[in-house]
């Protein structure tokens, strides 16, 4: 502690004086300039839960991360082909994303034309250097839509339970998207990372929605884990290629007692089509409606292929044959 009163803390990963005696609230409040009833807040990796805010004062030598609060909302009352997970109930079976858009309000009219009621979110760091900058919760209520929060960006399961326990701390919700990703380049999901944090996961309450390979046995694995919902990649993560393996994932979907969602590697709607043609309970996106040269329509075109899919699953397709069979009758022909 300086003589002057102060004493030295890490906020985000940058160094700050602030007046000894400084409860995390006021930190947040005086000092940042942030509401406290909107944030997480980790000090020296332990979660302090918000309703300890006003009372737990700032020590010296305090590492300190503070993230944006998430939150999410019930849906409306729902039709007869609605889809349940973790006891809860949607209407739309299109899951999108929060990245890569030009701004906040482009990623809110993408939203609205999708019809999604889930949207993904990740959680970041607060910029405490500006804190009026616009936040994704000024565009996209989370009254109306429930926000998942996802653990993007994390290669280990230890990451990820940070990362989801302030995200729960944030905003309170239990229902979140797991993934851990073995390397930067293929961005593939570590199944044995993956299976350690689903395990840790469920034993402290949560209800992860876990991104994996498109392997049956792994997606099994992950189920009786507890797993509430299992998403095998389609292709890699924003390569837009379309699903790879309909035979795996048709595997997965024969074989899971949770919903199934193709996440990851949809392009255009066709691919949306087929996922829901395969049985999937849904399908998550966020690249091929983002980088669209126009993204409301793209996302307009995934919530009518969805729709489409869907449609055409319950209707039951024809069979396949190896040779023509003729509309119309032979017989009688002049």
């Amino acid at each position: 502690m300086a003589d002057d009163g102060t004493i030295s803390i890490r906020v985000n990963g940058e160094h700050r004086r602030v007046h000894r005696g400084l409860t995390i609230a006021q930190l947040a409040s005086e000092e940042l300039g942030l509401d406290p009833a909107k944030l997480a807040v980790e000090r020296n990796l332990e979660v302090v839960p918000r309703s300890t805010h006003d009372s737990v004062e700032v020590q010296d030598g305090d590492e300190l991360e503070i993230v944006h609060f998430v939150g999410g909302g019930d849906a409306d009352p729902v039709d007869d082909d609605s889809w349940t997970v973790a006891g809860q109930t949607f209407r739309s079976r299109l899951i999108v994303g929060t990245g890569k858009y030009r701004d906040f309000e482009q990623n809110a009219a993408a939203l609205e034309a999708s019809g999604a009621e889930i949207v993904t979110v990740a959680v970041r760091r607060v910029n405490v250097s500006d804190p009026n900058a616009p936040m994704l919760t000024d565009f996209i209520d989370p009254k109306k839509v429930t926000y998942l929060p996802n653990t993007a960006g994390c290669f280990t399961a230890e990451e990820a339970i940070r990362t989801l326990r302030l995200a729960r701390e944030a905003g309170g919700w239990d229902l979140v998207k797991l993934e851990v990703l073995g390397e930067a380049k293929t961005l593939y999901p570590d199944m044995r990372e993956t299976l350690k944090a689903t395990e840790t996961l469920v034993a402290e309450g949560f209800k992860p929605m876990v991104y994996c390979v498109d392997d049956p046995i792994a997606a099994k694995q992950l189920e009786e884990a507890g797993a509430v919902a299992i998403m095998p990649l389609g292709a890699p993560i924003g390569s837009g290629l379309g699903i790879q393996n309909r035979v795996t994932i048709r595997l997965i979907v024969e074989g899971a007692g949770v919903p199934v969602l193709v996440d990851a590697g949809v392009g255009t709607a066709s691919d949306a089509a087929v996922a829901m043609e395969l049985g999937c309970d849904g399908v998550l996106m966020n690249t091929a409606i983002a980088e669209a040269k126009d993204p409301i329509r793209m996302a307009r075109a995934m919530k009518l292929a969805v729709e489409a899919g869907r449609d055409a699953y319950l209707a039951g397709r024809m069979g396949q044959r190896k040779y023509a069979d003729p509309s119309s009758p032979l017989s009688g022909l002049i």
